[in-house]
């Protein structure tokens, strides 16, 4: 009688260690389903985009030109995992987007420097992408190979940007959170990682890019909402 109430207490055992093991997994499995759809991020270190319905819905209109692929603006360097968006300001005064945006392309044949954008945003809210957000722009130094560069225009040298500038940067900022799967926190200056004056405005004034943020997370809220 004890030899078979212990093997039915170890068959007890067992099977009580089989459901608690079955019911982990299934944990485990929801868990990970659930990181897949709310924050798939965490799942790569390697690029990666959302896409969809709701992402297309809320994306600005963008001007695509693209740069010639060469050394000097547009290396063709594949990007790692996005973890940043990097905002800065031209300090060219009164010129718009597709002059800095051609400005790039030149460097192709006058070999000056090297530095480029992912995107440039114009005195008018115009946004033209110059290199695909999957390549390496030089503008952000270190953080190139991580970050999308946002090149926004100013009407005169203190580097504030007038309100369609302004809004088309809110917009666009979010616009790439969402796509990237981050949030306000994750949009920084050009000196944040190089101690460079770069957005001019923004650095000068800590309110207006505390406030700059702040836009950028309520659109992005709303984007999220957009049915």
């Amino acid at each position: 009688m004890k030899k078979k109430k212990k093997k039915s207490q170890k068959k007890k055992r067992i099977q009580l260690y089989l459901r608690a093991g079955l019911a982990l997994l299934i944990v485990a499995l929801v868990i990970l389903i659930l990181i897949k759809i709310f924050k798939p991020s965490w799942l790569t270190n390697k690029y990666f985009e959302k896409t969809g319905e709701k992402i297309e819905a809320v994306e600005p209109e963008i001007d695509v030109e693209l740069l010639t692929v060469n050394p000097y603006s547009r290396p063709g360097t594949p990007t790692e995992k996005i973890t940043g968006i990097v905002v800065h300001y031209t300090a060219n005064p009164g010129s718009d987007a597709i002059d800095n945006r051609n400005y790039f392309e030149s460097l192709k044949d006058g070999h000056d420097t090297q530095v480029s954008s992912n995107f440039v945003v114009g005195l008018n809210g115009e946004i033209v992408q110059c290199v695909p957000t999957w390549e390496v722009a030089y503008a952000s130094n270190s953080r190139n190979i991580d970050t999308v560069s946002i090149e926004c225009c100013h009407p005169d040298e203190t580097g504030k940007f007038n309100d369609a500038t302004y809004t088309s940067m809110v917009q666009l900022c979010a616009w790439l959170c969402m796509k990237f799967d981050l949030n306000e926190d994750n949009v920084i200056r050009h000196y944040d990682v190089t101690g460079k004056i770069c957005p001019k405005y923004f650095v000068e004034d800590e309110e207006a890019w505390k406030k700059f943020r702040e836009d950028v997370g309520k659109t992005l809220a709303d984007f999220k909402d957009n049915k």
